[in-house]
């Protein structure tokens, strides 16, 4: 470091302010340092600067699963926010409740990072207190954490909304169809299920338990199995909301292979508008998983910067209903055919 700071004419705490991407160093000086640093061939040690800063330089991610559109675009959301800061990423992977276990009981993150993100979970008082516990600063995302930061969606007023537009089509019998137990996802399946109901006893509808049913996107089986639970009701649903895209487009494809009709018999509606949905224009409540993980990273670099700021903060980013072809009116009643 004294080498760039001789290079470039300015003291060692220059060099220092400038490679850690503090801001209070002018254009025109930070220009000098990078360009001596690219010529020796310089590079911050990272280890060497926290023994000095007793920062790591490393935000933290725990996730529980990397196996979805919703985490993928998340982080490619949250990553250059980071980067340009001159942090990097650990992610901490929790698909099973072993992993999950293990690194409650070690919390490795205490040691290895600056800051914690934690992303979908389904946290019990005991975890929150844990994470409370570490001395960073610890940001929800895609759920709302009652006294302290989070970033998400209003899960609730979204599917009331997505419903409400299944009620302005007419539809009396609309049907939820959830995914079982999504692993560190199920805190948005049940503000879903939520606000679907909260919209049908608004409307003066009694939410009716046999029509919310389950079956995972990617088991057809289980998806035509669900479906033909809805259709043995004495009253069969004339739409069908489903919690999330992928559910939305089994669901379609096994009502086409059923030949029954979308939307003409069965309206579907998707929750996130994920590129499938344009594919197969369904009509869905759009979130923006991307822009979710840009303002977390933001969120968490000003607690970086000043860690009492924006503890209680809550980022509630808004969700809009796409309307496409995959819903419709409500079918009139069936006709008696003529003797």
């Amino acid at each position: 470091m004294a080498d760039v700071a001789e290079r470039a004419g300015v003291s060692v705490s220059t060099v220092s302010r400038t490679l850690r991407g503090l801001a209070n160093v002018s254009p025109e000086v930070r220009g000098r340092v990078e360009r001596a640093a690219r010529e020796l061939d310089f590079a911050v040690s990272r280890q060497a600067s926290s023994l000095v800063t007793g920062r790591t330089g490393v935000v933290a991610v725990l996730v529980p699963t990397l196996d979805s559109w919703f985490m993928g675009s998340a982080l490619s959301g949250l990553a250059p926010s980071l980067r340009a800061a001159g942090l990097e990423l650990s992610v901490y992977l929790m698909p099973d409740l072993a992993e999950r276990a293990a690194f409650f009981e070690q919390l490795p993150a205490r040691r290895n990072a600056d800051a914690l993100l934690v992303f979908s979970f389904d946290l019990t008082d005991e975890e929150s207190a844990r994470l409370d516990d570490l001395g960073m600063p610890v940001v929800h995302v895609s759920q709302h954490a009652e006294g302290r930061p989070s970033v998400y969606v209003d899960d609730v007023a979204a599917a009331r909304a997505g419903t409400r537009h299944l009620l302005n089509l007419g539809h009396r019998r609309i049907a939820f169809m959830q995914s079982p137990g999504a692993t560190g996802f199920s805190f948005s399946s049940h503000e879903r299920l939520h606000g679907y109901r909260q919209a049908l006893t608004d409307a003066g509808i009694p939410p009716d338990d046999l029509l919310v049913v389950s079956a995972r996107a990617a088991d057809k089986r289980a998806v035509a199995e669900a479906l033909g639970q809805l259709l043995g009701l004495r009253e069969p649903p004339t739409a069908v909301f489903a919690e999330e895209d992928e559910l939305a487009v089994s669901l379609i494809w096994t009502l086409r292979r059923s030949r029954i009709e979308v939307p003409e018999r069965m309206s579907v509606l998707g929750f996130d508008d994920q590129p499938v949905a344009e594919l197969f224009d369904l009509t869905t409540v759009a979130q923006s998983p991307s822009d979710m993980g840009r303002v977390a990273g933001e969120l968490v670099l000003r607690l970086l910067d000043d860690p009492e700021a924006d503890r209680n903060r809550h980022v509630a980013l808004p969700t809009r209903l796409i309307p496409r072809g995959t819903t419709a009116p409500a079918p009139g009643p069936t006709q008696e055919p003529d003797r």
